[in-house]
């Protein structure tokens, strides 16, 4: 490797900067990993990729450090913006030490004129993804001016021929909407303001040449691994390289260094592929499951009993749904919201996590206990960082609200569905939440958490500065040492549905619930997206009632089993009011999950290409099996369908293809080969990759499961 140049190389994945020079290191390529590369052609490269031949004189940037500066004539958003008194703070960054191995890069660099100090750490890890994280330390003396950080984000080039942007909008029960748009002019930012990344939030930024493609096509994306505010930024201007990147966002003042003091970034997941959005997927998907907290276990069928009671809770006829989910094959019974004292609907009580004894008189130990008994786990609804004014605790302790209290009636700021924010950074209001948590899972043998999280955060200040920050990182903490006194419990990141399912609260979190929308019409594309960066397995996926509360649409059981197979299924559902019918399908569908979920847990997700926008089909594909669900959402264009690709498959093997019927039969017109309405057929891998097969010309709203065994 030549010195000052660092080559950096991890699954197909490479990273080369150019380090020469006392400045920051200056980024050359990101995306296919160069292999052989000598160290003269590192050499070269660099001098392939110049502007051009000394004594030139034009100033403007060219290639662009791992943080540009305004001061390297880059005339894009800044890596970073500092102040010192109220003034912008030019840094002039000098590096004072490189450390490199094959596969990650930590770069230290200080500011004479402040006192700072810069780390910069680049690593690829499993999967090939590309993290890169920033600390900055402040190093003056105890008299030393103090710094605000008004941001510090991370960023990488890609080629300027990149002309496709793909982010993402969306509402609550309709998460994840992508928004393919050309890159703009300029430096343009997408921005989540609301303490959480919202169900609106843009996920991932992802670059690419021409419309982005499930099969194939390179892309370059970063997704931040933060679950607050956040930055996601794009770069196009004529005179360098186009950058995207991301970072937290900060309000002025909320992060001041003083003498000692560090600001540590979240981290940001750079991803490259050229195997499309799938492949993209499959690279974050194969990072996750590698890690020493991913689910390890089978994923258990839930019972949800939001949708069956809401919050007319029952003693008896909770047991009683405890009975029939055991009866039905359900592993995993939770409570939800309206457990706790004074809770008959969602405008009182939060922050007071005692079982309301008007309600359950004996506590819900009998519950806990029956459900154990039955061989279920046991899992209970809390929203831990909420406060309710109407509560014990508020009433109590009126400071531990997040709001700005400087305004003249000291009253808090707009409520969100009637409540309010618990500040735990407050240390006192964090162990109130931790030590009420902490006794009922003793209490209980609590297996699982569904931890709500339901309003936008307005106003947040913590100590007399904007505490978003400090929210979100005690947040974290509290997690964290749950699960550090419990190292069984597993937690489900839930924000009024899927406003908060990145990365970084995967760090601490076990599963994610994609949407409060059971409508499986919405859930098609809502985990189709979700499953962008989130591997099935840790994405709950529910059968909802026969109409769906949140969207009114009536659909067919078999359709809402199969959308439900596509993740950690489970059911929010009256299972005590289904007829005998419904009862018996119930059980053949958690017969058929337990059963297909190793495949559909542990394969790699594709996306076979259909031209009719009428369709969807998710594969989850193995070595040796694939399970393919496969869905309309509206009515077929044409009257012959078109035929089904399965990529992914071994060429060389034949398969069993067999349609798994236990759910119901889908409904459908006029074409129905021979092969589906048999049930089965045997075929060569490389003739269903390439020829394929011959759809039926289902109706709308209908699904059918496919299982492909290799023979």
């Amino acid at each position: 490797m030549t010195a000052g140049i660092i080559r950096l190389e991890n699954e197909g994945v490479g990273l080369i900067v150019d380090a020469r020079g006392g400045g920051l290191p200056r980024v050359l390529h990101w995306g296919a990993a160069m292999g052989g590369m000598t160290d003269a052609d590192a050499e070269a490269l660099a001098g392939a990729l110049s502007r051009q031949t000394p004594p030139g004189t034009l100033d403007a940037a060219w290639q662009l450090s791992l943080s540009p500066q305004e001061g390297d004539g880059w005339s894009g958003r800044p890596g970073m913006q500092l102040r010192r008194a109220g003034v912008t703070h030019h840094a002039r960054w000098r590096v004072s030490g490189i450390e490199a191995d094959d596969r990650s890069l930590t770069v230290q660099a200080r500011d004479a004129a402040s006192a700072l100090r810069l780390s910069i750490s680049v690593g690829i890890e499993t999967g090939g993804v590309v993290w890169v994280e920033h600390a900055l330390a402040h190093e003056g003396g105890a008299d030393a001016e103090p710094v605000d950080v008004d941001w510090l984000e991370a960023t990488l080039p890609v080629p300027s021929t990149t002309d496709t942007l793909l982010t993402f909008d969306g509402r609550w029960t309709r998460e994840k909407r992508p928004v393919v748009t050309p890159i703009p002019a300029g430096a343009t930012v997408r921005q989540s303001r609301r303490g959480r990344p919202g169900h609106d939030s843009p996920v991932a930024a992802i670059a690419g040449i021409g419309a982005p493609r499930w099969q194939d096509g390179e892309l370059w994306g970063v997704h931040l691994a933060w679950s607050s505010d956040l930055t996601m930024r794009v770069d196009r201007v004529t005179d360098a390289v186009t950058l995207i990147g991301a970072g937290e966002l900060l309000r002025p003042g909320e992060i001041r260094l003083g003498p000692g003091d560090e600001y540590r970034t979240p981290r940001a997941a750079f991803v490259y592929t050229t195997a499309g959005l799938d492949g993209f997927a499959h690279r974050v998907h194969t990072w996750l499951r590698a890690r020493t907290r991913h689910p390890s276990t089978a994923r258990p069928l839930v019972l949800n009993t939001w949708e069956a009671v809401y919050f007319d809770h029952d003693p008896h006829r909770l047991a009683a749904l405890a009975e029939r989910a055991a009866e039905v094959g359900i592993e995993r019974f939770v409570l939800d919201d309206g457990w706790f004292q004074g809770r008959r609907d969602d405008s009182t009580s939060l922050g007071d996590w005692a079982v309301d004894r008007a309600v359950w008189p004996d506590g819900l130990g009998p519950l806990a206990e029956r459900v154990h008994a039955l061989g279920m786990q046991f899992g209970l609804w809390f929203e831990p960082e909420m406060i309710s004014l109407d509560s014990d605790v508020a009433r109590a302790h009126p400071d531990w609200l997040l709001h700005d209290p400087g305004h003249v009636d000291h009253d808090p700021a707009l409520s969100w569905r009637g409540q309010y924010v618990m500040d735990l950074a407050n240390p006192d209001a964090f162990a109130h939440v931790l030590g009420q948590i902490d006794a009922l899972v003793s209490e209980l043998g609590i297996d699982f958490i569904k931890w709500d999280h339901n309003r936008d955060l307005v106003e947040s200040v913590h100590a007399g500065s904007p505490g978003g920050h400090a929210q979100m990182a005690a947040v974290y903490r509290l997690i964290a040492e749950l699960q550090e006194r419990h190292p069984s419990l597993e937690i489900e990141s839930c924000s009024s549905g899927g406003a908060r399912t990145d990365l970084g609260i995967l760090a601490v979190t076990d599963r994610v619930w994609a949407s409060d929308s059971n409508d499986p019409v919405e859930r098609q594309d809502i985990q189709r997206w979700t499953g962008l960066l989130l591997p099935p397995e840790i994405v709950g996926a529910h059968v909802g009632p026969t109409t769906s509360h949140s969207s009114g649409r009536t659909t067919a059981l078999s359709y809402r089993m199969a959308t439900s197979l596509m993740g950690s299924a489970g059911f929010e559902w009256d299972i005590l009011a289904c007829d005998d019918d419904e009862t018996a399908a119930i059980g053949r569908f958690a017969d058929l999950y337990k059963e297909l979920r190793p495949i559909v847990h542990g394969g790699r997700v594709r996306h076979p290409e259909l031209r009719d926008p009428a369709w969807r089909a998710t594969a989850y594909v193995r070595d040796d099996a694939a399970v393919v669900v496969v869905a309309t959402v509206a009515s077929l264009e044409d009257a012959r369908a078109e035929r089904l690709r399965l990529p992914g498959l071994d060429p060389a093997r034949r398969y069993r293809v067999r349609v798994r019927r236990e759910i119901g039969d889908a409904e459908y017109g006029w074409i129905a080969p021979e092969w589906f309405t048999s049930g089965e057929t045997e075929l060569p891998g490389a003739v269903l990759a390439e020829v394929g097969l011959q759809l039926p010309t289902l109706w709308p709203v209908q699904a059918f499961v496919l299982h492909l065994e290799a023979l």
